[in-house]
């Protein structure tokens, strides 16, 4: 399991901009941004093409052509816009309290969502078959995570990412986090992605799965059989490439992420609880319990509610969203990669619930 907790620090800067790119208020169109739009100074945008300038030399160690930086360069611009959302992104502390499950599972693993993803699920399903048998990846999570990430496809953002993640990088607060993406993005323009497909949400997240472009360029794959990966407007290669995305992770074949499980009154949480909490995401971890056999839960007298269970040697950790007393969760390592993706207790919950309705 420590490799899973582990990940590589720049999976984590990802994980933290799909978080925040994900999140609905700041998906919003120009039209929605009440606040009054500074103008930007001539000294502003000249500081601003000298940054880009200054960016020649390791894009053209990434093997980014002269011919797409001086194509590209020049038409773009400082968008203040961009700014004011990153800065007002909702802060909470570590020590704020965190809310319960339910209202979320409630808003997002709803009727709707349900039935858009058995649309999704049916349309693509000889594809989703073949996909799971080369990845062993569940359907079902391919189709929860498009569902999750964009609705199915309706909702995909509209900032042009180049200029959206130039302008992050230029403004220098976290310019070890959207550097990398402008220049990554900067790679899939000179590898024949057209221009126009470069759109997504104001922090970089594009297409059916909201992808980084540094995870577009580690991931992506050809679902349909055109040679493209084309993950903003194929369902088939954007399905394809969230499977790619848990392989990348450490999905392990035939293993559900996690069962519903209900918790005796009287279990020791003390003598369960988790000591070894992870540097990343040590917030979303500390809430897991200890890994134990499934055999061990039972023993213990958590036992599964409803039909599926786990087999009695596969290592879970129990995590109780509401609280004792209610719907808790053994969770495996598969819920792991699923964190990878977003980490979020409640994201990799809800993925994990819609992939289950889904499947029903």
């Amino acid at each position: 399991m420590s490799s899973l907790y582990l990940q590589p620090f720049l999976r984590s800067i990802a994980c933290v901009i799909a978080l925040m790119s994900s999140l609905a208020p700041f998906q919003a169109s120009a039209q929605e941004i009440v606040q009054p739009i500074p103008q930007q100074s001539s000294d502003m945008e000249s500081g601003f093409h000298r940054y880009l300038d200054s960016l020649r030399g390791k894009a053209a160690a990434m093997g980014i052509s002269a011919a797409t930086m001086n194509q590209v360069f020049p038409t773009l611009s400082y968008n203040p816009r961009v700014i004011q959302l990153d800065q007002s992104q909702p802060g909470g502390s570590f020590d704020s309290p965190i809310p319960p499950f339910e209202p979320y599972r409630r808003k997002h693993v709803d009727a709707s969502r349900i039935r858009g993803g058995q649309v999704a699920y049916r349309a693509n399903r000889s594809k989703l078959m073949q996909i799971e048998r080369e990845t062993g990846v569940p359907e079902s999570i391919m189709v929860a995570i498009f569902g999750h990430e964009t609705n199915y496809g309706r909702f995909t953002g509209d900032f042009d990412l180049l200029r959206s993640l130039a302008t992050l990088a230029y403004e220098g607060r976290r310019r070890t986090l959207f550097e990398p993406e402008f220049l990554a993005a900067l790679k899939i323009l000179d590898n024949g992605i057209p221009r126009e497909k470069l759109v997504g949400s104001w922090a970089g997240a594009m297409g059916y799965p909201q992808f980084l472009p540094s995870v577009y360029l580690r991931v992506a794959r050809d679902g349909d059989g055109d040679g493209k990966a084309d993950i903003w407007s194929s369902q088939a290669d954007a399905l394809a490439s969230i499977a790619n995305y848990f392989v990348d992770a450490g999905w392990r074949k035939g293993i559900p992420w996690g069962i519903a499980v209900a918790v005796p009154s009287t279990i020791d949480r003390a003598a369960i609880a988790n000591h070894t909490i992870p540097p990343r995401c040590p917030r979303v971890f500390e809430r897991h319990s200890k890994w134990m056999t499934m055999t061990e839960w039972r023993r213990l007298g958590v036992m599964p509610l409803g039909g599926e269970s786990l087999r009695s040697d596969v290592l879970a950790t129990l995590l109780e969203p509401d609280g004792p007393g209610k719907t808790a969760y053994l969770l495996t390592s598969n819920y792991q990669a699923i964190l990878d993706y977003n980490c979020s207790n409640f994201y990799a919950l809800s993925v994990g619930l819609l992939a289950n309705a889904v499947d029903d």
